[in-house]
């Protein structure tokens, strides 16, 4: 007959030890990790401060040293669980055999994942901040990290892009960015008449301070099948060529009215047979 007499003292004061143990291990990750994350965003903004180092890129650092912190932590973390819960961690890795070599296996990607990433930032090909076209996606880099690179698109849509996927980038904020507007204009006006009132617009925006050059009138870009297409083109500060453009058409489309000059419309033409 199996004898079923515990201790079952020792088996609470185990338990209660070990429970108390892992309730201090969660409460002491759940202090160092937001206290270990301002000390990292002062450092990185401490030695940024008295060096040339753009803003952007301190703020790639920041969430580059961040990320890497995050998940020493959680290593740090499962291993301090397992030795409270007397698992021995050496063993378990060593009997995993097979599996292990699977692990290895899919672990290629994740290698391929952090060293993409390591030439991503070593060449400065993008920073946060940047607005980008990466992997079939357009948007605005929001963090780069040691498996991922996160881009928030124009519609808020966030993109988790593996670095590994990263084979071009086409980086649209490097240098000054380009507000181009075409306007079409009837074949009945005056076409010098309509660059004329168009020019006066340009100089109303040559002092605004989102444009670094121009605007300026390039004159006739083409013939449309009821226009004529004019364009004007300058260029702006990283990411305000929008707005730019927005006003630009704002403003050609008042003094375009207020001159009686036609922007061509399609028009609709019903023709009824009578039978």
């Amino acid at each position: 007959m199996l004898n079923f007499d515990f201790d079952w003292d020792l088996i609470l004061r185990q338990t209660i030890q070990v429970g108390g143990q892992l309730i201090i291990l969660l409460i002491a990750f759940l202090i160092i990790s937001p206290i270990a994350k301002r000390a990292i965003s002062r450092m990185i903004k401490k030695s940024t401060s008295h060096k040339n180092v753009s803003e952007a890129r301190a703020l790639t650092l920041e969430k580059l040293l961040v990320n890497i912190f995050s998940y020493t932590l959680i290593f740090v973390f499962i291993v301090m669980f397992f030795g409270i819960i007397n698992i021995e961690i050496g063993p378990l890795i060593a009997s995993a055999g097979v599996v292990g070599l699977a692990i290895a296996f899919g672990a290629q990607g994740l290698v391929s994942d952090i060293v993409t990433g390591f030439f991503i930032l070593l060449e400065k090909q993008i920073d946060v901040g940047d607005y980008v076209t990466v992997a079939g996606y357009d948007g605005i880099v929001e963090e780069i990290g040691l498996r991922t690179t996160q881009i928030r698109g124009f519609d808020g849509t966030l993109h988790f892009v593996p670095n590994r996927n990263i084979s071009g980038v086409s980086n649209h904020s490097r240098g000054n960015m380009r507000a181009l507007v075409d306007i079409g204009i009837s074949y009945e006006d005056n076409i010098d008449e309509a660059i004329g009132v168009l020019k006066q617009i340009c100089d109303e925006f040559a002092n605004d301070e989102r444009f670094v050059e121009g605007p300026d009138v390039l004159g006739v870009q083409a013939f449309g099948s009821s226009d004529v297409v004019l364009r004007i083109l300058g260029k702006t500060e990283n990411m305000a060529q929008w707005s730019a453009e927005r006003d630009l058409r704002k403003r050609i489309k008042e003094e375009f009215d207020a001159n009686n000059i036609e922007i061509p419309y399609p028009h609709q033409v019903n023709i009824t047979k009578k039978g």
